[in-house]
């Protein structure tokens, strides 16, 4: 199957490499310029929030537009808001023109991830799902693995402005591939003529049943305090690992690696392992706060680096936990729209978390932050386990229902 679609999921891991070469660069290169974790935490909140907020819109666009369409249009449009970012920082300077290009192509990356969930979907019919989503997973860490050795190797050698040529040249090739790929002919629309609303109307449907189906909101809950920690994680891992513990970019680098690799590691027990949907959740949030209490009470970077891989293995795995829960509740008619409000508020604590850290970090140490944010996470985690429990018990009424 691999072989039959190869250049795929080749196109899938030159896309990711590109795209997480430039969210590497964002936090690195502010703390660089300015010597604070504060601006490291407000450029990571420019930088991701547009990237969040278009999820709604995009996912709207998913329900009625080409997912192939859609895909080629994000890729080529990345590349040139790359060109256009390079060219702006060197007749004007400033750092600015790379947060904005990195916001910028991270609302294009939104249109695309959401699309290519619809191809996955509609061009693999034939094959064996698990293993369709096993590959695509694989070519998409491994582009997160080799993204952030890319990024730091380069800047050690020329100005990050060479790095985000080499994302340039990636997105393009990364389309060409995506056009060698014979699939992407099977990719068929939904049966039926879809129900035309404006897109108002769509916006108030998702947010229905995002309201109304149940555990949706309980889910939304944990994640939002998931996405806190990995939001003030991300914000934050440069200043602390280059500035507080005073390591070289190319360690830094290294420690993404590392957690890219601990996503391979739990997401392939998970794959393997039989565990019912409720301990999976529990077990994922519960390896995500004892990551965010060991980054937030380290003394060392070996007790930080422990932490870091914490939080990047089992995020992972709690993704795989809502994934499950929304695709056994959400109508496949409205699954574009409803999925693109709920990543939207899932990933809204991410910017905040780069807010807050803004406002209440000290200097490169970011530890009492990551610490109360921890204790953030418990509380919604409390809070919201009612309601997941009764999604657990719902979900098999919605299962006897559709096989009825």
């Amino acid at each position: 199957m691999f072989r039959k679609h190869h250049s795929f999921f080749a196109s899938m891991f030159l896309t990711v490499l590109a795209d997480q070469i430039l969210l590497f660069l964002v936090p690195l290169v502010v703390f660089q310029m300015t010597g604070s974790v504060a601006w490291s935490g407000l450029a990571f909140f420019f930088e991701t929030l547009p990237r969040y907020a278009a999820f709604p819109v995009c996912g709207i666009l998913c329900d009625r537009m080409s997912p192939i369409a859609l895909l080629r249009i994000s890729r080529l449009l990345r590349a040139a808001v790359c060109v256009a970012g390079i060219t702006g920082q060197i007749l004007f300077g400033g750092v600015w023109w790379l947060i904005g290009l990195s916001a910028i192509a991270g609302v294009l990356t939104t249109q695309g991830l959401l699309a290519l969930e619809v191809v996955l979907v509609r061009a693999f019919q034939t094959e064996r799902f698990e293993q369709v989503a096993s590959y695509a997973q694989l070519a998409s860490q491994l582009g997160v693995v080799l993204a952030p050795l890319a990024a730091g190797y380069l800047l050690a050698v020329m100005p990050w402005q060479g790095a985000v040529v080499l994302a340039t040249a990636l997105f393009v090739l990364a389309d060409i591939a995506f056009m060698a790929w014979p699939g992407r002919k099977a990719v068929q629309p939904l049966a039926g003529t879809p129900q035309r609303r404006h897109p108002a109307r769509d916006l108030i449907q998702a947010a229905r049943l995002v309201w109304t189906l149940p555990g949706l909101m309980g889910a939304i809950a944990q994640a939002a305090g998931v996405n806190l920690i990995v939001g003030a994680t991300l914000a934050t891992a440069a200043a602390m690992m280059t500035g507080l513990f005073q390591q070289s970019d190319q360690t830094y680098a290294w420690l993404l690696a590392g957690g890219a690799l601990a996503t391979v590691l739990v997401l392939s027990f998970t794959a393997h392992a039989r565990i019912r949907l409720g301990t999976l959740g529990a077990v994922a949030y519960t390896g995500i706060f004892l990551g965010a209490v060991l980054t937030g009470s380290g003394a060392t970077p070996w007790v930080y680096a422990a932490g870091f891989l914490f939080i990047a293995g089992f995020d992972k795995m709690f993704n795989i936990y809502v994934r499950t829960l929304r695709k056994e509740i959400i109508p496949p008619e409205d699954f574009g729209k409803t999925t693109g409000m709920i990543i939207c508020l899932n990933n809204l604590s991410q910017p905040i978390a780069g807010l807050l850290v803004a406002t209440f970090a000290s200097g490169d140490d970011a530890r009492p932050v990551l610490l109360a944010l921890a204790g953030g996470m418990a509380l919604l985690g409390l809070a919201s386990s009612r309601r997941v429990g009764l999604a657990k018990r719902m979900i098999s009424r919605f299962q006897l229902r559709r096989n009825a």
